[in-house]
């Protein structure tokens, strides 16, 4: 018995839909979930529609740099939602270890910790109901009873992030005589979480989620920004930094009109770039561009997200989630009035064509012209652009009590 529990608890620290073996049960899972398959037209990735716990969602990328910077995720089973965009500075790899870290602490903080309180108190609750018996319905229930005492909360996802930054800054000790660089890597970070009836947003740096709005009964959609953004362009931010280091006369410098901290990067907050944050990593050998020519007496940039809780209501129609690369060539009314006004199926590859067909209108291009240029040359004309669309089912999310397939996707373009 002890054992059989002990494999179950293996299995739920495993990122939901990796490592399955193909069987017939799990077809059949996909199937009921009705994740449609992905699909690719040169540098662009998408998934049209897929189904996930309250409603459906839509999933795109298309890649400028010649590594793609971005990463994303959906993940959704007995604990609710969780989205990731991780939008990648200086290469990919920090973008990468948030991809592939961040949800898993996640699940360690908000499902494992009550799975065995659970079992100390010597209780295990387990519903197979009337489905086919598999290890990973067992995972699920097993969460469902760990999670009925509402344990995802701010403090739980700002934790998450945490010890993503500190498995990160380890990683670059560890390398630091071999890749010094990956000090200057580093990746903004937006994480939504939908649990029961709130929605948590979480956001390190430029990303962006808007709220697609119902005006009454109008049909009239209106789009409300959920998340806080740290860019030194914004004069909130500016003076922010300002505040927290009043000796620094050059915290913030104007650049060829852009405005960058210490004159070098726009975000101030974000999951990496250690040479910003530890001085130990501001020296030689990393690249002269980066280090600073005065002693860094403390930390310059800053994990610490800024996260929100948002009740939902029934008239939240749908939730945007994209990295920055959107936003510079959409307005939040455009993006929302796209979505508002067009089929659920291909939301966010439409989203995406709209923001190439404005960078190509802005360089006096055709947009089929632009299409033509190869990745690297084409971060001339745009940059990476992740795009996340979720409908939102109220009827299903006030069930509270999720009893569907596990979800899991991320953005496939190659690496």
């Amino acid at each position: 018995m002890l054992q059989a529990l002990m494999n179950l608890l293996s299995l739920c620290l495993k990122p939901f839909g990796h490592g399955r073996s193909s069987s017939s049960s799990d077809s059949k899972l996909e199937s009921f979930v009705g994740v449609s398959k992905e699909g690719k037209d040169g540098l662009l990735w998408y998934r049209d529609v897929g189904r996930y716990w309250p409603g459906e969602f839509s999933m795109a990328v298309v890649q400028a740099n010649q590594v793609i910077e971005d990463q994303s995720q959906i993940e959704s089973g007995p604990f609710g939602t969780f989205v990731g965009v991780y939008d990648g500075h200086g290469g990919p790899e920090a973008a990468r270890f948030v991809c592939d870290h961040l949800f898993r602490h996640f699940q360690e903080y908000n499902i494992v910790k009550k799975i065995y309180w659970d079992l100390k108190d010597g209780i295990l609750h387990v519903n197979v109901m009337d489905w086919e018996v598999s290890t990973y319905w067992l995972c699920g229930y097993a969460a469902i009873s760990a999670e009925t005492h509402g344990v995802v909360t701010s403090e739980t996802i700002q934790r998450a992030i945490c010890a993503t930054e500190e498995g990160f800054t380890n990683l670059v000790s560890e390398l630091w005589s071999t890749r010094p660089q990956m000090a200057t890597v580093g990746s903004c970070c937006l994480v939504g979480v939908i649990y029961q009836q709130t929605l948590f947003v979480a956001n390190l740096g430029d990303s962006r989620v808007v709220l697609g709005k119902k005006v009454g009964n109008t049909g009239g959609i209106a789009a409300i920004q959920l998340s806080t953004e740290h860019n030194a362009n914004l004069e909130a931010i500016r003076h922010e930094l300002k505040n927290e280091h009043p000796n620094d006369p050059q915290i913030v410098v104007l650049k060829h009109g852009v405005w960058r901290v210490k004159g070098i990067i726009q975000v101030s907050r974000s999951i990496g770039d250690v040479y910003m944050k530890h001085a130990r990593f501001n020296r030689e050998p990393i690249n002269a561009k980066f280090r600073l020519p005065e002693p860094m007496d403390k930390s310059i940039l800053s994990a610490n997200p800024t996260i929100i809780s948002h009740p939902l209501h029934p008239n939240d129609s749908f939730l945007v989630f994209a990295s920055d690369g959107l936003w510079e060539h959409l307005s939040n009314e455009k993006v929302v009035d796209i979505v508002h006004s067009n089929p659920c199926a291909g939301s966010a590859k439409r989203l995406v064509k709209a923001a190439l067909q404005e960078a190509a209108r802005k360089r006096e291009m055709r947009y089929s012209d632009l299409q033509k240029i190869d990745k690297k040359v084409r971060r001339h004309f745009h940059d990476d652009i992740t795009v996340i669309v979720l409908f939102l089912n109220h009827d299903l999310i006030s069930k509270s009590a999720v009893q569907t397939p596990p979800v899991s996707v991320r953005s496939a373009l190659e690496r």
